[in-house]
């Protein structure tokens, strides 16, 4: 049996991909760009990827013929400049259209509860969604969950957030809001549990985790999982814009999101019933259990995926491939090269780059610069970085993008997602002489990107020069210096 697992670099997309393997099913992986594809089963004998965009229609048929099933996890809520309902309803619809040439007998969809009578607009788009998608002509199930809770999930990583670094919160008043948040494992043995099952043809359920609770008593039970002592006062004049700005701000959300979120957060989610969940006797783990089981897996390195695996708008815009070749024409480089002795100790210290190691030198530079990009809109330091010492293409790195990683050839390079006035790049790379060369290039757009340039030059020369310093420390290093 053929599956089509779109969303396949998404946050449930990567976990669902192993146990679709573990059934001996044959995965077709649908991206936007296979380059980003770093899954260990990448390689797997069952494992295809193809390049598909489901907002551009000549792409559509890469799909094979011969799929028997689809899963349909793609939505496009974090996507800036522009309509992001209107475009769920493209991807929707051009799904529709393309699955009526093909040999589809089960398409399973992942939604939101949506059973309140005021839904956010997150919740209308994914509705009219699932109302797009009943159209196809194949058996079709939509699954109705509730918040999602496990390592990398955006609302555990907002949650986490938002405990971690406020002792005190003054908070709006959607914090009473109740919910039903479902442990990640539990979704996922839902959505390989019903793949093929009849019970669930031509259905819609609700699947949701045995708490029912206000997002107040989430963050709560979250700090009281962790040990931590926490008071939150709630108040009635945070205005939805000045929610989005306090979530923005706190947690390493961005600001289009945040919008989202809050939103949604007006609207309780809660579940009709749990039949589905009782049809495939899945043991439900309680929200204390969930939280648990999500740090385990952070202690232990384990992260398959994270919502801040998803690219900005502006990234979004531009193929990895046009960005693998660094522009020389037009561009501003800060170019630094080192001699090095120790070039396992260097490579190491590269890898390791960015998220708590921090950049080296001047890191508090580094944080009032993450610190004026989120004023700006953009994503700020706060993503962060998956592993501490792992990088793969597509990875973000605080406000970075990871481009290409490969230590076999020594390369490393990085694609600015912070607000600019222009496209830059840093790239870390030691040639046969065992030389490092660390280049930061920068392609201004009009006036204001050269402005830009010239303002910041002057702390270019000891902050690149400091950060090769660090990387190459505890080795023997004769550093040079090429500005351009």
């Amino acid at each position: 049996m053929k599956v089509l697992l779109t969303g396949a670099n998404g946050y449930i997309g990567k976990r669902l991909l192993y146990l679709l393997v573990d059934r001996d099913l044959e995965v077709i992986c649908c991206v936007r760009d296979a380059s980003r594809f770093n899954h260990a089963l990448s390689d797997h004998e069952r494992v295809s990827i193809i390049e598909v965009d489901f907002l551009k229609e000549e792409t559509l048929e890469r799909i094979p013929e011969d799929v028997d099933a689809a899963y349909y996890l793609m939505h496009a809520m974090s996507m800036s400049g522009g309509d992001f309902a209107r475009k769920e309803e493209q991807m929707a619809q051009n799904f529709t259209k393309i699955s009526e040439k093909r040999n589809l007998q089960h398409v399973i969809y992942l939604g939101g509860i949506a059973n309140d009578k005021e839904l956010s607009p997150h919740l209308k788009s994914r509705l009219n969604t699932e109302n797009e998608l009943k159209k196809g002509n194949y058996n079709f199930t939509s699954i109705r969950a509730g918040i999602i809770v496990g390592s990398g999930s955006g609302s555990f990583e907002i949650i986490r957030d938002l405990v971690e670094k406020l002792p005190v919160m003054i908070a709006p008043k959607w914090l009473k809001t109740k919910s039903q948040p479902i442990a990640v494992k539990n979704i996922l043995e839902v959505l390989s549990q019903s793949l093929f099952d009849e019970f669930t043809y031509n259905e819609t359920f609700d699947i949701a985790g045995p708490d029912t609770m206000s997002y107040k008593d989430m963050l709560m039970k979250f700090a009281e999982a962790r040990g931590l002592k926490r008071w939150i006062i709630s108040v009635p004049v945070l205005t939805p814009r000045l929610s989005s700005y306090w979530l923005y701000f706190v947690t390493s959300t961005s600001y289009n999101l945040a919008t989202n979120l809050v939103d949604s957060m007006k609207t309780e989610v809660i579940a009709r019933d749990n039949r589905l969940i009782e049809h495939l006797k899945i043991e439900l783990i309680s929200y204390t259990d969930a939280v648990k089981r999500a740090f385990s897996r952070i202690k232990q390195n384990q992260l398959i995926s994270s919502w801040k695996d998803a690219m900005s708008s502006e990234t979004i815009t531009k193929h990895f491939e046009d960005l693998v070749e660094v522009p020389d024409f037009g561009c501003f480089k800060d170019h630094k090269q080192a001699k090095i002795t120790n070039e396992e100790h260097v490579l190491n210290n590269i890898w390791s780059i960015g998220g708590e190691r921090g950049w080296y030198y001047g890191n508090w530079m580094w944080k009032i610069r993450g610190y004026m990009d989120k004023v700006a809109g953009g994503v700020g330091l706060r993503r962060g970085r998956t592993h501490p010492s792992e990088i793969n293409s597509g990875d973000s790195l605080d406000f970075w993008r990871v481009i290409v990683a490969d230590k076999s050839k020594k390369r490393l390079l990085l694609f600015a997602e912070m607000k600019l006035p222009g496209d830059a790049w840093l790239e870390f790379k030691i040639d046969k002489n065992q030389v490092l060369h660390q280049t930061a290039t920068f392609r201004p757009k009009g006036l204001w990107g050269r402005l830009y340039w010239f303002a910041v030059l002057p702390f270019h020369g000891f902050v690149f020069k400091g950060m090769i310093r660090g990387i190459t420390r505890e080795t023997n290093v004769q550093l040079k210096t090429v500005i351009q």
